[in-house]
């Protein structure tokens, strides 16, 4: 009777202090402990010890869900061979995630279906298992969300949280064109990292292009020079991986 109550408040003090690791593994460690004859210092570590893997794991399916991938791709299911000559050469360099650390951009650029995204999201994948503060958007999606902060006045504090992330992704710049008010907004809130924090940007057209989406050539100088100070330039033209995947499917059938 007195067990059946200890394990009751162990249960509930557990619960209440949010320890799942503990609750869910004390009985098992427990028995491991005096078959093993351990000391208490030695079991208080070994609940420690489930209690932080099981957080450590919670965190990163956190990070995951946060970040907001719209599929999951990692950088083991890349087909290196497939991509462009250029990402090739500085996958092993993106791979070690120093330029999180240092605050430089990647800029991955070129032609559709040439990996630019899977490339982006299987970074950032990683970057949230090693401990990183990940975001994913698109730029049209990251515009509409701006624009509905500003006209709900909640715009500060969708910068501030905007600007804490470690890395932010934004796909598919040059997609879709948008207005004076949309640039203005995107440029002031991308320049709110510049140089401190890092961002990934895929984009379809060359830099001389951006001016179609952005209008204004002054605001399109300045954020292609605030986006490229530094910045990891990788060229992703090249065969479509999509076209290739599509032939060889067609064969199949």
């Amino acid at each position: 009777m007195k067990n059946n109550s200890t394990h009751e408040r162990i249960t509930e003090y557990t619960t209440d202090l949010r320890l799942t690791g503990i609750r869910s593994t004390y009985k098992e460690l427990t028995k491991i402990a005096q078959e093993d004859d351990l000391s208490y210092e030695d079991f208080l570590q070994m609940l420690l010890q489930k209690e932080y893997d099981v957080r450590q794991v919670n965190r990163k399916k956190n990070r995951l869900r946060i970040a907001n991938f719209p599929y999951k791709k990692y950088l083991d299911d890349l087909s290196v061979t497939d991509l462009p000559r250029d990402a090739q050469k500085k996958l092993k360099i993106l791979k070690t995630l120093d330029f999180i650390k240092e605050g430089h951009n990647v800029i991955l650029a070129g032609n559709p279906g040439t990996g630019k995204t899977h490339l982006a999201i299987a970074l950032g994948i990683k970057a949230c298992l090693e401990g990183y503060s990940v975001l994913f958007t698109t730029i049209s999606s990251l515009i509409t969300q701006l624009q509905e902060c500003r006209s709900e006045r909640t715009l500060r504090a969708f910068e501030l949280k905007f600007e804490k992330y470690d890395l932010i992704i934004c796909d598919e710049l040059g997609y879709i064109s948008f207005d004076k008010q949309g640039a203005e907004l995107l440029f002031s809130h991308l320049s709110l990292r510049a140089g401190r924090k890092s961002i990934i940007v895929t984009t379809n057209l060359l830099f001389d292009q951006w001016a179609e989406i952005f209008t204004d050539p002054i605001l399109t100088a300045a954020m292609v020079d605030r986006l490229t100070h530094k910045a990891y330039m990788v060229n992703m033209n090249g065969n479509s991986y999509r076209l290739k995947e599509t032939i060889e499917w067609n064969e199949k059938e």
